[in-house]
């Protein structure tokens, strides 16, 4: 019986839910390596085709792991890691290339210190034995943040195609950045709730 549990645990870490958590963690340096070429429509374009594709399987590997009940310990943790490197890693090389620039930098460093600290909210309350389910203001901002670093990616080349396309990745950039306080706070409280509520039980 175990060696039976062993195997199915063992084979939920080469489920296709996870191979599409596994792909979106080596999409990162992929996707960054793309963006050393601003200058180079081109590399811009592939960088937004690969960044796409991981955004997609985002949705997806976390959907496909419910519907077949392949969900694994190691895909748990990776998801929400393979996420924040995909964001930050872009978000650094946009900064470095400086489609974000300015007062909008302020935009993506709220987004990356939401991150941090939510993660390590959620790290500290899981030793409590305490979840945080993801709201749906949460979901939208995530959305919101996706989407604005599509169009950031894209960048100059996007602005020859659609006119304003850097413009329109700024605005949701902000958008984005806005819900991200407001989540984060909404988090941060729900956390010390938490955290004062355990410190009072006898």
């Amino acid at each position: 019986m175990a060696m039976t549990s062993l195997s199915r645990s063992g084979g939920h870490h080469w489920s296709l839910p996870n191979l599409l958590t596994y792909g979106r963690v080596v999409a990162v340096p992929v996707v960054a390596a793309c963006m050393f070429w601003p200058e180079v429509d081109t590399m811009r374009w592939v960088a937004l085709g690969l960044y796409t594709v991981a955004a997609i399987t985002d949705f997806f590997d976390g959907y496909l792991a419910r519907a077949w009940s392949q969900q694994s310990a190691l895909g748990q943790m990776l998801d929400p890691i393979a996420d924040k490197l995909l964001v930050a890693a872009v978000l650094f090389m946009l900064v470095a290339d400086r489609t974000i620039a300015g007062i909008s930098i302020a935009a993506a460093i709220i987004i990356l210190c939401r991150e941090i600290l939510v993660s390590g909210l959620r790290e500290f309350l899981a030793d409590l034995k305490v979840s945080i389910p993801v709201s749906r203001v949460a979901k939208w901002k995530t959305t919101a943040q996706l989407v604005a670093l599509g169009f950031l990616i894209a960048g100059p080349a996007g602005d020859k195609v659609l006119p304003g396309n850097t413009t329109i990745g700024h605005v949701l950039l902000w958008i984005a950045a806005v819900l991200t306080i407001y989540t984060g706070v909404d988090y941060l409280r729900s956390g010390i709730s938490h955290i004062l509520d355990t410190e009072s039980r006898p």
